[in-house]
């Protein structure tokens, strides 16, 4: 019982030090933030904290996991196994809307992803890597929608795949600034329907009127 006792706390110290590490790597980005800062937000020792993430980096790397993790449970529920491609183009909007209930971890991506731009930052690769499996998942979601009969004849898949990964980091850029300026899941689902020879349907969870 102790044994699983400690592990229940120490699974809810770890979570706590990535939800706070999400938040100060958003506000001030990967480079700016100190272990420290973190460690002080959670109330825990500078040595607290290296035992559960011995440097920033590892670190980072949890923060961008867990979201990750997240994003495929959500994918999941939105029919990402079926076959026609749709259950991805879903979710897509579905993560759009559940976006804007986590600003902060719009932010994180928008400051880490600039800061990636740079081959030396320790995201770079993870960057690099995550918007070749967005636009190639992407592309092949229009595969399955063309080879069902749901894409439209004039949609080139890999160019639509590119043009949707940057309409929706566009899209969370403008809501960052300015949140009541932009619908991004509507403006996505529009933008994806008109792609499409048949209704897209409902996402995971309720919708806006």
């Amino acid at each position: 019982m102790t044994t699983e006792r400690g592990y229940t706390t120490g699974r809810a110290r770890r979570e706590r030090i990535i939800a706070a590490a999400t938040a100060l790597f958003g506000r001030v980005g990967f480079n700016s933030a100190t272990m420290l800062e973190i460690a002080q937000v959670c109330e825990i020792s500078r040595a607290g904290l290296a035992h559960h993430f011995p440097t920033k980096e590892s670190l980072m790397e949890a923060v961008l996991e867990t979201r990750d993790r997240e994003d495929r449970e959500r994918f999941r529920r939105n029919g990402s196994q079926g076959q026609d491609g749709i259950g991805i183009l879903r979710g897509m909007v579905a993560l759009a809307r559940h976006n804007t209930e986590v600003g902060g971890i719009i932010a994180l991506y928008a400051v880490l992803s600039a800061e990636a731009a740079d081959p030396a930052h320790p995201a770079h690769d993870y960057f690099v890597q995550r918007y070749q499996r967005i636009r190639s998942g992407t592309a092949k979601a229009l595969r399955d929608a063309r080879a069902a009969g749901h894409l439209a004849p004039h949609v080139d898949e890999d160019r639509a795949a590119a043009e949707l990964t940057a309409l929706m980091d566009g899209l969370q850029l403008q809501w960052l600034l300015d949140p009541g300026s932009v619908d991004m899941a509507e403006a996505l689902r529009r933008r994806i329907e008109e792609l499409l020879v048949v209704p897209l349907g409902d996402e995971a969870g309720p919708r806006r009127p």
